[in-house]
């Protein structure tokens, strides 16, 4: 194994699991962490003026951008493992109410991140990772709400929250993929 195949499985072992740890945490947080929390509803945090979300959209706006890196990094069968995984990990730390619907609309929204990310990493990264999470980020803030809640009474709240995620991790993956060209580093 070469050093750059080394380093590549190594930062690929990071992503997954960086983004294995976002998922129940983001959970958690839904139930405990927010400037309030609804009754019978979720934790709340202001994500503009105005508006507000379930605590857990900005760690669940990561883990779309983590799992195109965990696919960049390991390759696709790793990926799709990841979904899987993450679909099991989703139902942590959450109330048994909110379990299936975190579960069902995490696999559709990474689902949808993977079917976009793949064909269109070969045109870059930075492109890839923000239209697949951008796909990824409505399907889950609106299959969520729905099952969770019966409502999309938080979905621009979900959304907003998800994409300044999304958004943060912009010059992170410029980064990377600017290391990547050095180093002569191709996708998985």
């Amino acid at each position: 194994m070469t050093k750059i195949d080394k380093m590549r499985r190594i930062e690929g072992i990071l992503f997954l699991s960086a983004f294995a740890a976002c998922i129940p945490l983001a959970n958690f947080m839904i139930g405990n962490v927010g400037t309030f929390c609804v009754p019978n509803g979720p934790c709340v945090i202001p994500v503009a003026p105005g508006l507000t979300a379930p605590s857990g959209v900005l760690l669940i706006g990561l883990a779309l951008v983590l799992r195109d890196l965990v696919q960049r990094r390991l390759g696709l069968s790793w990926a799709i493992g990841a979904i899987i995984v993450g679909a099991l990990l989703s139902t942590t730390f959450t109330a048994p109410s909110l379990a299936v619907a975190s579960a069902i609309a995490f696999l559709l929204s990474e689902l949808a991140d993977l079917l976009v990310f793949t064909p269109l990493q070969k045109r870059g990264l930075v492109k890839a990772a923000l239209i697949s999470s951008a796909a990824g980020l409505v399907i889950d803030s609106m299959v969520f709400l729905y099952l969770a809640f019966g409502s999309l009474e938080f979905i621009a709240g979900q959304i907003l929250g998800k994409a300044i995620m999304v958004a943060a991790a912009i010059p992170i993956l410029i980064w990377i993929r600017n290391r990547d060209r050095k180093l002569g580093l191709v996708p998985a």
